[in-house]
């Protein structure tokens, strides 16, 4: 059984940086692809950042590209999302997910999924 709990959401004013973690338990993190996603009120999921299982290849949504970093550290089996320059429009719950194959998926359509862990961003 593959759990993931993510951590590290809170408020923070706009420009500021959160560093939001996934701990992956059960299996390890570099048998699958990861992605963060978010959620905000009314909206539908959108994909954020991925990472591929071999660890060698990221992407990002033009809306965080330059100011999100998604990272793996493999002797922690935890998945990070550095987040910076943070905006009010970023504001949303995140979640994390893995999946075992081997390449990003940008629709939520991974095996695996954390419970989230709310960001806000005041102006």
């Amino acid at each position: 059984q593959v759990q993931l709990v993510e951590s590290g959401g809170g408020l923070v004013q706009a420009g500021g940086s959160l560093r939001l973690s996934c701990a992956v338990s059960g299996r390890s993190i570099s048998s699958y692809a990861s992605g963060w996603f978010r959620q905000a009120p009314g909206q539908e999921r959108e994909f954020v950042a991925g990472m591929v299982r071999s660890g060698s290849n990221t992407y990002y949504a033009d809306s965080v590209k330059g100011r999100f970093i998604i990272s793996r550290d493999n002797a922690k089996n935890t998945v990070y999302l550095q987040m910076n320059s943070l905006k009010p429009e970023d504001t949303a719950v995140y979640s994390c997910a893995a999946d075992p194959r081997a390449w990003v998926k940008t629709t939520p359509q991974y095996d695996y999924w954390g419970q989230g862990t709310q960001v806000t961003v005041s102006s």
